[in-house]
């Protein structure tokens, strides 16, 4: 006699989550993802608790559908925000500020930027006015040299002169 296959459903479910979870590692969109949970908590779910297996494939099947309309939107949402392309190597050298450190010779001068890299500084409009001790930011990267623009008007306090006694104003 052959055996009643119903009794061995739970094995199918299992092995339809594993089939779906090995598609998902293999597409990361989520979508197969809900439909291995849609199996395990529907259709697994149903199949524990005794349900026929037309009930187990329905189960099965809203769930998924719950999963798929419900969770994977904001799983997706959240994957995407936290992905912000975050700009690297000499991408990220532009607009960093620092300081200018040695003066012009010629077109080359030099420029410690807040990461701590010492950078050659190529002479622009811009970086004529410059004095040692400036603050600077990086306006753009040019091969091994960034070209500077003042970053504000003021002066580090030690190259300042001495404040003034303003009590009697």
């Amino acid at each position: 006699m052959l055996p009643d296959l119903t009794q061995y459903l739970w094995i199918a479910w299992l092995v339809l989550a594993l089939l779906f979870v090995i598609i998902e590692l293999l597409t990361l969109e989520f979508t197969f993802l809900m439909l291995a949970a849609g199996t395990l908590i529907g259709g697994l779910g149903v199949n524990l608790l005794g349900g026929a297996w037309w009930l187990q494939v329905l189960a099965a099947a809203a769930v998924s559908a719950l999963l798929l309309f419900t969770i994977r939107p904001l799983l997706l949402r959240a994957l995407h925000k936290s992905s912000q392309l975050q700009p690297t190597n000499v991408d990220a050298i532009r607009g960093l500020g620092g300081r200018f450190v040695e003066p012009f010779t010629g077109d080359v001068a030099a420029a410690r930027l807040d990461n701590g890299e010492l950078w050659s500084v190529a002479r622009t409009s811009t970086s004529d006015d410059l004095a040692v001790g400036d603050r600077i930011v990086v306006t753009s990267v040019r091969g091994a040299m960034v070209e500077v623009a003042l970053a504000g008007s003021e002066r580090p306090a030690s190259e300042t002169s001495a404040p003034t006694d303003r009590s009697t104003d």
